[in-house]
């Protein structure tokens, strides 16, 4: 069965702005609102998650970048940072940073001319209990739903190229 099989055609796609469903590919629209509606929940999520770990009122930014940081126990510069998390604005990572720092959860240096960031053992920690917290929560709750692991795969590799897309439009836009 499609998911048109499955809507009434009365209602017609979920979306969250009809004119731009109106497109020669409303689907797209479907997708766009379905991004919004998962990247709100997640970035609740994580805070919510970080909060039962034992660090409350961090920011989403902050809690990507701890993770980040944690990843294979090897220092990060801003610039691999800003890379691996796709954020434009140096600004926002070097005051994520700051704040991650102030709570010493992580340990700035010098590499070259660019700052590095690396775990402090708080930090390590930390990333552990939220796993643990992870794992109780959520990961069962994706299992329990029936979430094929081979489906959230091509999920993943789907909205990694859908990204691509729009970063391409994106330079695209800047040149009009």
């Amino acid at each position: 069965m499609t998911s048109d099989e499955r809507r009434p055609s009365a209602i017609g796609p979920v979306v969250s702005s009809a004119h731009l469903a109106a497109s020669g590919l409303p689907e797209l629209s479907e997708v766009e609102y379905a991004l919004t509606m998962a990247n709100h929940a997640f970035q609740r999520w994580i805070v919510r998650c970080m909060d039962a770990a034992g660090a409350p009122g961090m920011a989403p930014l902050e809690v990507l970048i701890l993770h980040l940081v944690n990843h294979r126990d090897r220092a990060k510069t801003l610039g691999d940072i800003r890379l691996v998390l796709h954020v434009e604005d140096a600004h926002l990572v070097s005051y994520a940073v700051r704040k991650l720092d102030e709570r010493g959860l992580v340990a700035t240096a010098r590499k070259g001319k660019e700052k590095s960031v690396e775990i402090t053992a708080a930090g390590a920690a930390l990333c552990t209990r939220y796993a643990e917290v992870r794992a109780g929560l959520l990961v069962e709750l994706a299992r329990e739903s029936g979430f094929a692991p081979e489906e959230m795969s091509r999920l993943a590799a789907l909205l990694r190229a859908i990204s691509g897309s729009y970063d391409h439009a994106a330079r695209a836009a800047t040149t009009l």
